[in-house]
């Protein structure tokens, strides 16, 4: 339903290009917002037609003075970069944003709490946070082993995970830019079912028409494999880690996206259908 145009405003998203900013920018024009998207690279953006794209960067402050300009409200990320660093200038930005008169503001969280959250409590600033236990779109990991032999090879110790769809997390992140759901609040975020990595694998198969095997190699071999990846030592040990001793709030699913938004999370079956090009090699994922 079309919103009045008294309610109508720009609304900032951050991290536009990535799988939820994607998500968020398109569903805030189809409510007929104005979007200024922020990209650090807006010639590559692609992002859909009627969205103000604009060059940003939230490390850069000074590139944030006239993309803040006019603005209601703005969904921030925690971090940046391409290797997700949490970001150290969370005063900076607020104050930024505080000076352009920005009035709402919802943050995709990450591992750890930025300098964003604080600032934003120091200011006065309505905000909210969106903390998502795992995307689906991570599965996307095993695009190209899909793709190229049909078999997943992967340290995997059986553990489950309420993964949440990208759209559903842009979703609540509307709720709250509109003040349809209220500030003051961490918003968990899950999808409705807690699946192993085999039954996910099942989903992408029966999505794509192609037989996907899961083999389990010993923690030894996984180490092999990922060193040989490339991956950092530290990394190897914290994705073993996280496999063995998984958070336990990963695996319940929590009520917050049917409270906020009236209808039951977007089914994992359901964004293998959407992405199945991407384990047949026919798109990329976008961030």
């Amino acid at each position: 339903m079309p919103i009045e145009e008294e309610d109508r405003m720009t609304i900032l998203v951050a991290g536009a290009t990535g799988t939820v900013g994607r998500s968020l920018v398109s569903q805030l024009l189809e409510a007929g917002h104005a979007v200024r998207a922020l990209t650090r690279d807006p010639a590559r953006a692609d992002l859909p037609a009627g969205a103000e794209v604009v060059r940003g960067d939230l490390t850069d402050v000074s590139t944030l003075t006239g993309a803040f300009a006019g603005v209601g409200a703005a969904h921030l990320i925690t971090f940046s970069g391409e290797f997700g660093d949490t970001l150290t200038n969370g005063a900076e930005i607020v104050d930024a944003l505080v000076a352009a008169g920005v009035a709402r503001v919802s943050v995709l969280g990450g591992w750890d709490t930025s300098t964003v959250e604080p600032a934003l409590d120091a200011a006065g600033v309505p905000w909210a946070l969106l903390s998502p236990v795992e995307f689906m779109a991570n599965v996307v990991d095993h695009a190209v082993a899909v793709r190229t032999s049909g078999e997943v090879r992967v340290y995997d110790a059986g553990r489950t995970s309420a993964m949440v769809h990208e759209a559903d997390i842009a979703a609540v992140a509307l709720a709250v830019l509109t003040g349809a759901a209220p500030t003051g609040r961490r918003y968990l975020l899950t999808g409705g079912e807690a699946l192993s990595l085999e039954q996910k694998l099942a989903a992408v198969s029966a999505a794509t028409g192609q037989p996907v095997t899961l083999t389990r190699l010993s923690e030894e071999q996984a180490r092999a494999d990922l060193a040989a990846a490339g991956l950092a030592p530290e990394m190897i040990e914290f994705t073993i880690a996280l496999e063995n001793d998984p958070p336990p709030i990963g695996s319940h699913p929590a009520p917050t996206v049917a409270e906020v938004t009236g209808r039951a999370p977007r089914t994992f079956a359901t964004w293998a259908r959407e992405n199945a090009d991407l384990f047949r090699g026919r798109r990329r994922l976008t961030s």
